[in-house]
């Protein structure tokens, strides 16, 4: 049961196998109950047709065919998706957590593509690449003026070729030329260390296959350094989701056996299912209990989970079990809201259709769809507050957002004033050099929220946002 569902536009390359035989005998199954609106169909036929003969070109069968297909399910809400064959196999790609290239986090800054951090034993690792690193061309080709995804697309490649990358280091004021060769890369979405004797902090940026196998051995590292661990941060903020078996996982590492980690609810008698702390729900078929190895005391140890607007699908997943449960407090902001259920049904063997397929319900049985977990403590990103905070884009931001099933959603009329405000204070801080700009980050000695949540551990005064109230969900346009 815990294979069926995948969340966050994740899905196991398992899951895939199948194909049209799956699909088709879906439809089969549920033709009676949804019989073809014929006279729409005839329709789009001669729409089809009209195109074929009138329009002022020829034009290509399949692409009419599959931008009518891509048209039609995005048209349903901002997370069901039609796949073609590139965009299918990146998709399987991102849930594996492991992709061709040479091995770094990368961001934007200045028009340049700035190194975040080599990916530890990576080819970029081992030829010398560093933290804050500029890169300036990607083999003959300019940086500056390409989309951070462009820069992705011509760093990966097939295993074994070369790609050289332009390097302007800063602290060392000099420009200079590496040559690396591509290779597999398994990225890690489990950071951790001790913060401070007693304390250790846990970072989990996505939730892929191996994330729970990755999680366990840092949990074992934490225990080993200090068999007496006082208190546990969990760190889920920015974690945009990933497979609901790892989430559900990550929950029954510190809840109680067969409790309630999440609920779903939909159409398909599949899509209304219960998911517990138990091997049942997370265990890979034909693997053990991937968390036998975890230590005892992990199951009391006391818990802060920070979260933030970018925290959302699987990551609030994690999140809402712990709170219901009284398990963990929920630090920081508002989470991103992303209660639904997203199923990959394959169309052929390289294309698909990711489908909305339900709802999902914290234990006790609220759904988080375009409102998010509310922390049980709300805790600004600095000592100054989080001043773009209203600016970061939720899920009752997206356009045709599901709504969530429970109540008339309510407009915010305070929200449009708090995002003009935020915009001007944005402006002010693009005149500041940019090293003044960044905020600090997540695991440093600087992180303000990772301080407070230390500061709850232990039973000091927290600083609590003086800003922060809860968002409801906005009443959508109809």
């Amino acid at each position: 049961m815990g294979q069926k569902l995948k969340i966050a536009g994740w899905v196991s390359v398992g899951a895939l196998a199948g194909a049209l035989t799956t699909v088709s005998l879906q439809t089969m199954a549920r033709g009676s109950m949804a019989p073809l609106p014929l006279e729409e169909i005839q329709q789009l036929a001669a729409v089809f047709g009209l195109v074929k003969t009138d329009y002022v070109e020829p034009v290509d069968d399949k692409k009419l065919i599959t931008d009518a297909i891509s048209g039609m399910v995005a048209s349903l809400d901002p997370h069901s998706q039609y796949f073609d064959k590139k965009s299918f196999s990146e998709f399987r790609e991102g849930t594996t957590g492991k992709f061709v290239g040479v091995g770094i986090e990368i961001t934007q800054e200045d028009g340049l593509i700035k190194v975040v951090s080599p990916i530890e034993g990576s080819p970029a690792f081992r030829a010398g690449l560093k933290t804050n690193d500029l890169i300036t061309k990607i083999d003959e080709t300019a940086v500056r003026g390409l989309s951070l995804n462009e820069a992705v697309k011509r760093m990966r490649g097939q295993p074994d070729t070369k790609v050289t990358l332009t390097i302007f280091r800063r602290e060392e004021n000099r420009t200079f030329a590496v040559t690396i060769t591509r290779e597999e890369i398994k990225t890690q979405s489990v950071k951790g260390k001790m913060v401070e004797p007693g304390y250790g902090w846990i970072r989990l940026s996505q939730f892929q296959e191996r994330t729970v196998d990755d999680f366990v051995r840092k949990v074992e590292e934490l225990y080993k350094q200090d068999p007496q661990l006082k208190g546990l941060v969990l760190d889920l903020r920015n974690d945009p989701g990933g497979l609901l078996d790892a989430a559900v996982a990550i929950s029954a590492a510190f809840l109680p056996a067969d409790v309630v980690v999440v609920t779903t609810n939909g159409q398909l008698a599949e899509s209304k299912a219960t998911f517990k702390a138990s091997p049942d729900f997370y265990a890979r078929r034909g693997s053990s209990d991937p968390l036998k190895r975890l230590p005892a005391a992990i199951k009391k140890v006391p818990l802060v989970v920070l979260v933030n607007e970018g925290s959302a699908s699987a990551s609030e997943i994690v999140a809402g079990a712990l709170q219901d449960h009284k398990r963990a407090t929920i630090m920081g902001s508002q989470t991103f809201g992303k209660g639904s259920v997203q199923t990959v049904r394959p169309l052929g063997p390289d294309t698909g259709i990711k489908l909305t397929t339900a709802r999902y319900y914290t234990p006790s049985g609220k759904s988080i769809q375009a409102r998010g977990i509310v922390p049980d403590v709300m805790v600004d990103e600095t000592a100054e507050g989080s001043p773009f905070a209203a600016l970061r884009m939720r899920e009752a931001d997206l356009e045709k957002h599901l709504g969530n099933g429970q109540g008339e959603e309510k407009p915010d009329p305070e929200r449009e004033k708090a995002r003009e405000e935020a915009r001007k204070r944005l402006e002010e801080e693009a005149k500041k050099p940019v090293s003044e700009r960044k905020l600090p980050e997540f695991g440093t000695d600087k992180d303000f929220q990772l301080a407070q949540a230390l500061n709850q551990l232990r039973g000091k005064p927290v600083l609590v946002s003086k800003t922060q109230t809860e968002r409801k969900e906005e009443k959508k346009e109809q």
